[in-house]
């Protein structure tokens, strides 16, 4: 069947039979899947896998292989289980996820059952139930304290690159898996550089699939796959996002956010492992309440994966961090002080200029005018220079300051 699906027969074939024996034939998951869909007989060192990590382009089919995996665990169905497991965690980034793509979904798990073995889900319990007594409990990665207390077999993981809590959801599954001869989970998901992603990768137990987007391709819509791969084909987003990559070599490695309580001078740098600071982006804007700076500091440190958020603290004192924790406590901020003028502390930073280590990734044109105007008596204007403040600060925490760390790949 696979060959027929690749020489495009595989629907005058499916015409052909009666409609009972084509839903049946359709039904089984095993010849239609590919060898990356199905479960892999070893973890890379040899053994027994825990973790089967599945990498793959969007619309590579990873989705339905997790509700498939999930349908033959609950089921008891060879090669995924040999018997019935009971209890299975379905965990995506929020409950809209669990709902909306794992159970609800085009490829979820009440679409890859047949009416007559299909679970019934309980929305108000975030649960499904198999005539047998097996049950699959949604969680919310956004709550990693939702995982403490119950305890499963198994553990179906989706999108888990995107979680933005990804370390202590999954840190806290991992003591409910604790059920059954053979706990193991499966993560579905296109990569995205973390250290939780690489750890994982470079685990003995774990066994990794790899799927490409044009795997898929008698599944998705006509001209999608040509109109994708024309406008991101061999591009770093195209074979992350297509080809299921996980790209390294990336610039952002450290990002520092300068947040003023007055000026309102947001922005943001990185530094990559040759030494060179790239300015990523420019929020500012003047008038806003010290709550809104804050929150769109914190969207900018999300954005970037950011490190820590970098804040002047002059005019604030601690103002300035607590309005930030108000926003979100678990945001790392280093707490800054000017002891030089405006000028000296912008002289290192126009010579890094000098030397070609800064560079700006787009245009920033307000904050461009700025670097040009500034001179030792300030803006032609006479108004204060918050933009080119907030990148002398961000520049010197990153190439300028203490090395408190060495370089860390974080994300585009």
């Amino acid at each position: 069947m696979i060959a027929c699906a690749k020489a495009g027969t595989a629907p005058s074939l499916l015409a052909e039979l009666p409609e009972a024996d084509a839903r049946l034939l359709l039904a089984d998951w095993e010849m239609w899947a590919r060898p990356d869909q199905l479960p892999p007989d070893a973890a890379q060192a040899g053994g027994p896998w825990s973790t089967w990590l599945v990498l793959g382009g969007r619309g590579a089919g990873k989705t339905r292989a997790g509700a498939e995996w999930v349908r033959g665990l609950a089921l008891g169905r060879p090669p995924f289980a040999e018997r019935p497991v009971g209890r299975i965690a379905l965990v995506a980034e929020t409950m809209s996820d669990v709902r909306e793509v794992m159970v609800e979904g085009v490829s979820g798990l009440l679409s890859v059952h047949a009416a007559g073995e299909r679970p019934i889900w309980e929305p108000t319990r975030r649960r499904l139930v198999w005539s047998n007594g097996a049950v699959a409990q949604g969680f919310s990665a956004e709550d990693p304290e939702s995982l403490r207390g119950p305890q499963f077999d198994a553990a179906w993981l989706d999108e888990l690159a995107k979680w933005r809590r990804a370390d202590s959801t999954f840190d806290m599954l991992q003591f409910g898996l604790r059920l059954g001869d053979r706990p193991r989970q499966m993560i579905t998901t296109t990569p995205r550089p973390s250290a939780l992603l690489r750890r994982l990768l470079a685990d003995p137990s774990t066994a990794i699939s790899r799927a490409r987007t044009a795997q898929n391709a008698l599944h998705l819509a006509p001209g999608f796959l040509d109109a994708v791969l024309a406008r991101y084909g061999g591009t770093r987003l195209g074979r992350q996002e297509l080809d299921g990559e996980l790209i390294e070599d990336r610039t952002l490695i450290e990002t520092a956010v300068r947040a003023g309580a007055d000026a309102c001078g947001l922005v943001c740098a990185g530094i990559d492992a040759s030494g060179i600071v790239h300015v990523l982006a420019d929020a500012s804007e003047s008038g806003l309440r010290p709550a809104l700076w804050a929150a769109r500091a914190v969207a900018l440190f999300r954005k970037f994966a950011a490190d820590r958020i970098v804040a002047e603290v002059n005019q604030g004192g601690e103002m300035v961090s607590a309005v930030l924790a108000e926003v979100d406590p678990s945001v790392p901020v280093e707490q800054v002080r000017a002891t030089r003028g405006k000028f000296l502390r912008a002289e290192p930073v126009a010579a890094l200029y000098e030397q070609g280590r800064v560079r700006h990734a787009g245009a920033f044109s307000a904050l461009e005018d700025e670097m040009c105007d500034f001179a030792l008596d300030g803006l032609s204007n006479g108004r204060s220079p918050d933009r080119l403040d907030a990148l002398v600060w961000a520049v010197t925490a990153l190439a300028l300051g203490a090395k408190t760390a060495p370089p860390r790949v974080r994300g585009l």
